[in-house]
């Protein structure tokens, strides 16, 4: 009888060598897999290390990005490391047209632009139709420098945590202009570090209230400073404000004055961003 430990040590032995063709090193595998499938580096060390197993949602995830078939990933078959991913498929089985259909399923896209993404897919795009989506996508904005910031499906509790959503999705994109961001105050390095996500509670009113967009920096990993951040504790999910309570905790604060600090362990503490910004106009 296969034991679940020995599937969870094949799993990981399959996924090391798919990072490893990557050229990705060891040391820095979990962070760059945590990153992609939006976990804490804890979560991230335990699939290369055979404690467990993402979920389907994050598998997928993770092969995109290792560049080979989650069937590879899940019992080594299909294409795997240096293999090239084919658009065609058996018959029976989605093709990465089939997949597409399926992912744009209710998206307002338009006929036309929705056909020419099919035809990317199925390899029978007519000449300059890449370039033509991409130019769309990214054409300079009204400002001059608008940009596209991901919304995720990501709350964070402002009271007392929020249990992670197991697949975060995408929702919508905020359009925006980076330079506007800056003169507002909003310090960042890079535009394609930003997120959205939503803050969800009363512990953090007035500063940021039930349902608020919160724009945060996800390339902040670790404690910068006194400051409000997005962060994971005990497997719930927080947007609080952290300061440092001796050598090996935190104070982790609510603005709202009804609800008390805790000291929490610095250990157990797993930053994923820090809140610049609440769309709320509160700079923070």
């Amino acid at each position: 009888m296969v034991q679940i430990e020995d599937i969870r040590a094949e799993f990981a032995s399959r996924l090391k060598k798919s990072v490893a063709a990557k050229g990705i090193d060891q040391w820095g595998a979990g962070a760059r897999l945590a990153e992609v499938a939006k976990v804490t580096p804890k979560a991230a060390s335990k699939w290369l290390n055979g404690e467990s197993i993402p979920g389907p949602a994050k598998m997928q995830a993770i092969a995109s990005f290792l560049g080979v078939k989650i069937e590879w990933l899940q019992h080594a078959s299909g294409d795997g490391p240096g293999s090239s991913v084919s658009l065609t498929a058996p018959e029976g089985k989605s093709t990465a047209a089939d997949k597409l259909r399926e992912m744009l399923a209710g998206k307002a896209l338009g006929e036309d632009r929705l056909q020419k993404l099919l035809a990317v897919a199925e390899g029978n795009e007519p000449e300059g139709t890449v370039e033509v989506l991409v130019n769309d996508a990214y054409r300079p904005g009204k400002v001059g420098d608008e940009v596209w910031i991901a919304h995720y499906d990501v709350r964070g509790a402002l009271g007392g945590g929020e249990v992670a959503h197991d697949y975060p999705e995408l929702l919508q994109d905020i359009r925006i202009s980076p330079s506007h961001l800056r003169s507002m105050g909003v310090d960042f390095k890079e535009h394609y570090h930003l997120k959205v996500i939503t803050g969800w509670g009363q512990s953090m009113t007035p500063t940021i209230k039930h349902g608020d967009p919160c724009l945060v920096d996800i390339s902040i990993k670790e404690f910068i400073g006194d400051g409000i951040y997005y962060f994971s504790y005990q497997g719930f999910q927080y947007i609080k404000r952290l300061q440092m309570k001796g050598k090996d905790k935190f104070k982790m604060i609510s603005d709202n004055r009804k609800h008390k600090a805790e000291d929490i362990f610095i250990d157990e503490t797993y930053i994923q961003a820090r809140v610049l910004f609440v769309w709320n106009g509160n700079l923070v």
